[in-house]
């Protein structure tokens, strides 16, 4: 791919995962939105499902295979509680992991929000087919954190780099 196509905004599809939350209360993905919108990315899917394996997967499985969605950023669901099993619905689908985003958004998690308490997250990203995840924890903090840190900063890279 050319260098005109980073610079094009991507198309991003955000799914959160959670047993309570209605698009009024979700503020951990209304925050994504307006990080992504920020930054001048197109949310063009958003969908909350609750904390269950299958149904997660349905919401994915459709988006990685719309060639006109660039990324999927899920909030939600990264704890160890037994409910959560955002991490393992995703891991599922994930054809390529990107272990540096967990470790990285743990070790900033670490230093420079929550402490300790970041052993606890298993945030996770990965490749399907053309399409780039990521699943990040759905509290506000977490989110700004992770967006403006690295998947902001990253994801024009990485989506090039998987579509070459």
């Amino acid at each position: 791919m050319s260098q005109e196509v980073l610079q094009r905004p991507l198309n991003i599809a955000v799914l959160t995962v959670s047993d309570t939350r209605t698009k009024e209360t979700d503020k951990g993905g209304n925050k994504v939105q307006e990080l992504l919108e920020e930054a001048n990315h197109n949310v063009v899917a958003r969908k909350i499902v609750i904390d269950d394996f299958n149904e997660i997967r349905n919401a994915l499985i459709p988006w990685c295979n719309d060639e006109s969605i660039d990324v999927i950023i899920t909030t939600g669901g990264t704890g160890i509680a037994l409910r959560d099993v955002t991490i393992e619905a995703v891991d599922s689908i994930i054809e390529k992991s990107i272990p540096g985003f967990g470790e990285i958004f743990r070790y900033l998690s670490y230093t420079e929000d929550i402490g300790t308490k970041a052993i606890a997250s298993r945030a996770l990203a990965g490749v399907n087919s053309n399409t780039l995840i990521f699943s990040i924890p759905g509290s506000v903090g977490a989110v700004t954190l992770g967006l403006n840190k690295l998947i902001i900063p990253e994801m024009p890279h990485l989506v090039r780099e998987i579509n070459k």
